[in-house]
């Protein structure tokens, strides 16, 4: 007798994949999740405002005005929780006798800065337990900071930025210096990668 190991397809395996080839489609759109778009090798759109959190304080910054190579970056400090101040941009890079950190902005690439780095609060003087000298520090709470800047060519940007975050009650945050937050520069102006 000559029996044959082969056998034959049955209809249901077809059948079986489609089923669940449908369901792991379904599953996926679900949960939001969508299949990538060709970008056809384009870069990531830009937006002209972008945002990070880092050591308790959320950064916003962007651009405005821009006309014939020039504008403005604009930087809110916003600490995330109640009580917490930020240090004045004219408190030196170290601090007054060490404590505290400048709020600070800076650009380096195809953006200049035009002009001081400056902000739309009033400095307030501390004391500080053991420091002789005041500490320069702005009120409780969010801080904007602009800076006027130009571009000496289309091409690629960095703003770094710099700031600590204290409270009288609740000591202080690590400070963050240089943080960079990279950018394009077109004829367009300055715009943020996507996050």
């Amino acid at each position: 007798m000559n029996h044959s190991t082969h056998t034959r397809p049955s209809g249901i395996a077809p059948v079986a994949a489609a089923l669940l080839s449908f369901v792991s489609l379904a599953a996926l759109a679900a949960c939001g999740g969508q299949p990538a778009k060709d970008t056809g090798g384009s870069p990531p759109p830009a937006t002209r405002t972008t945002r990070f959190t880092e050591n308790g304080v959320t950064v916003t910054l962007s651009v405005s005005d821009w006309h014939a190579s020039q504008g403005t970056l604009t930087a809110v400090f916003t600490p995330e929780a109640k009580g917490f101040h930020l240090y004045s941009t004219d408190l030196p890079p170290t601090g007054t006798e060490g404590v505290g950190r400048p709020t600070a902005m800076a650009v380096t690439g195809t953006l200049k800065a035009q002009g001081k780095l400056t902000a739309a609060a009033d400095v307030r003087s501390i004391s500080v337990p053991g420091v002789e000298a005041p500490v320069p520090v702005y009120p409780d709470g969010p801080v904007t900071t602009t800076l006027p800047v130009r571009a000496d060519t289309d091409g690629e940007a960095t703003v770094l930025l710099g700031y600590a975050s204290c409270s009288t009650q609740d000591g202080c945050t690590i400070p963050v210096s240089d943080h960079p937050v990279h950018l394009r520069v077109t004829g367009d102006g300055p715009a943020f990668d996507a996050p």
